[in-house]
């Protein structure tokens, strides 16, 4: 590769002239095919490649020529103006002007995650637009921004996760300018980006790589969603760069401040250096010096992706942890078929996810009917990112219900405590953080051929609830290729203050999140006991800033007395003032009494409470 190259393929603007290359080791000729109907020859390397600089400027639309028969975009292609079987465009990320030198990039620790769908999150599904929306989030206590994936795929709408263009932001959103506007004013505002990637599989629409090489995929391995990436089979390596050279380019073009790796369960790679190792390593390198950090959604359970490269892990930072959400939503809804089988919402669940993250780490797991995960000992609490909303598990209610609207608001606030104070990494969906009326549902716009076999896959899926395996559910889903599934799910911001109860409870929580010194640390200084089946203390150690309590109580009323439980009793020669309720009328609560008096312990149901020791006649406040 030529060492003045960014990377090792795709088109690369310099001036009036274009570094164009390609793996294309299937073909014997491949040319530059201008959209004016020019026409420039690369040069064969040893390794399969093809390279050239001709006179081409930046905007220019081409294609590759193969063989001298038909032209394919350029799979390494920065934007494809009219989607992934039109045109390529060169494009110059040194003409945009980058402000905010002083932002570093941003770790894992003290994050609080937003997931944003662009299309959806505002009336415009632009980045333009999105971008206006980022003070606000700041306002409330966002860190982060998870952009659902952008890579280019075809049709008006799309979750993101069938695409094809991998170096290409989608047309649909904006061109890769407004991208990287976006990004730069929310760095402007001290919120980091970090993108949706999937590196697991490709779409079926759109998809030229077999055009290139056959070597893109294997049958070596049974993927989900299609053929399987190949990784560690027979001339993998430029491959492996492919991807890894994804990574550093989000960083190094898009000032990314990390990745959500979709699915690494469907990642198979038996090399000595795993792709995601390998990954991670080039993205760190591209932001020069500047924090990088990388989480991943593993249904496996697998910790060894964020322990040490050094010491066998794969050296990510962060981990999806689906054991949370789907004891609150058995918790909140009383439901727990299909996937949630293996969860009774009970208290104890509560207290081991918050101290050990994962709950299950290598027990029987009844629904998969194996063993799930492995040991997490020694992990940190904010290695595991938690959430009671994504959207997946949204879209998988069937109608695209939100939690809100499955259970009681009191169960809500008090769940939304736990999630927001516990010491695990945070993240809500868009729109959460006001209850926002907008489903979320699955939506794609595929062509006639596909549409309806999206459909009935959907449904497929679905069917594992054996709720909505009903004839009478069948006739209620809604048509992923149908544009209104699509437009009901774009959020309305004067929910805002519409439910502003709701907002505002976000909004102080978060606050106190940030504030306050104990639960800023995100220490795993903290133990938990079961006070009933429905209720448990959490008590986080502060040292010299002072213990803390967190009691939720989803269940009616309850009464300890006698209450021979350590973890109540305060620190010595202080008492236990209430410094938060989920109850406060402010929320639309019915009000906090006290729980601690001459009738010993009294916890509200579906309610929770932040306590902290204070001096007899000292009062204190958030």
């Amino acid at each position: 590769m030529n060492p003045s190259r960014r990377f090792p393929a795709g088109a690369e603007a310099h001036g009036d002239t274009t570094a164009f290359r390609v793996w294309a080791p299937k073909r014997k000729r491949v040319e530059v095919l201008l959209s004016s109907g020019e026409a420039f020859e690369l040069t064969r390397e040893n390794d399969g490649y093809f390279s050239g600089t001709p006179r081409v400027s930046a905007g220019a639309l081409y294609k590759y020529r193969l063989d001298g028969g038909d032209a394919f975009p350029d799979p390494a292609s920065r934007f494809q103006p009219e989607g992934p079987h039109g045109w390529s465009q060169v494009v110059d990320p040194a003409a945009y002007s980058w402000t905010g030198s002083d932002w570093r990039g941003a770790s894992i620790h003290g994050q609080v995650i937003y997931e944003m769908h662009c299309g959806t999150f505002t009336r415009e599904g632009t980045w333009a637009a999105a971008a206006r929306e980022l003070p606000e989030l700041a306002s409330v206590g966002i860190t982060c921004v998870e952009l659902m994936p952008v890579a280019d795929f075809p049709g008006r709408f799309g979750w993101g996760y069938d695409g094809v263009g991998w170096y290409s932001p989608v047309a649909i959103y904006g061109k890769p300018d407004e991208l990287r506007a976006f990004v730069n004013e929310a760095h402007r505002h001290k919120i980091a980006v970090i993108l949706d990637v999937v590196y697991n599989h490709v779409g079926p629409d759109g998809n030229y790589l077999k055009q290139y090489s056959d070597d893109y995929f294997t049958d070596r391995y049974a993927n989900e969603w299609g053929e399987a990436i190949n990784y560690d089979g027979e001339n993998s390596g430029p491959v492996r760069e492919f991807v890894a050279a994804n990574a550093a380019y989000w960083a190094a073009e898009y000032h990314m401040d990390g990745l959500r790796l979709d699915a690494t369960q469907q990642i198979f790679d038996s090399s000595p250096e795993n792709i995601m190792t390998a990954l991670a390593r080039e993205m760190r390198a591209a932001a020069k010096g500047g924090e990088i950090f990388i989480v991943a959604e593993n249904e496996s359970q697998h910790s060894k992706l964020v322990r040490p490269a050094a010491k066998g892990g794969y050296g990510l930072d962060g981990l999806w942890n689906d054991d949370i959400h789907h004891s609150a939503f058995v918790a909140a809804t009383g439901r727990n078929e299909a996937y949630y089988t293996d969860y009774l919402g009970g208290a104890q669940e509560f207290v081991s996810a918050a101290k050990y993250g994962y709950l299950f780490q290598g027990q029987r797991y009844k629904w998969q009917a194996k063993r799930r995960g492995t040991p997490a000992w020694g992990l940190k609490p904010e290695q595991f990112v938690a959430y009671l909303d994504n959207h997946d598990q949204i879209a998988n209610s069937g109608f695209g219900h939100r939690l809100h609207r499955l259970t009681s608001p009191a169960k809500l606030k008090a769940l939304t405590a736990y999630l927001l104070l516990a010491p695990a990494t945070p993240m809500l969906f868009q729109g959460q953080e006001f209850a926002s009326t907008s489903p979320f549902l699955f939506f794609a716009d595929h062509g006639p051929d596909l549409r309806p076999l999206v459909k009935e896959g959907r449904i497929q899926f679905l069917s594992q609830f054996r709720s909505l395996a009903t004839p009478e559910m069948y006739g209620c889903f809604t048509d992923p290729g149908d544009p209104s599934t699509f437009e009901r799910c774009k959020l309305n911001f004067q929910e805002r203050t519409q439910f502003a109860s709701i907002y505002n409870l976000h909004k102080d929580l978060l606050r106190l999140r940030r504030d306050d010194p104990v639960f800023r640390s995100q220490s795993s200084s903290l133990d938990g006991a079961v006070l009933s089946s429905d209720a448990f203390v959490l008590r986080f150690f502060g040292g010299e800033h002072g213990d803390r309590l967190l009691i939720v109580n989803l269940g009616r009323d309850l009464q300890l007395d006698p209450a021979p439980e350590p973890l109540l009793a305060p620190p010595e020669d202080t008492l236990w003032q209430t410094a938060w309720s989920s109850e406060d009328p402010a929320y639309g609560g019915c009000g906090t009494a006290p729980p601690e008096s001459a009738d010993n312990w009294r916890i509200a149901g579906q309610s929770a409470i932040v306590m902290r020791p204070t001096h007899p006649n000292e009062t204190w406040q958030i």
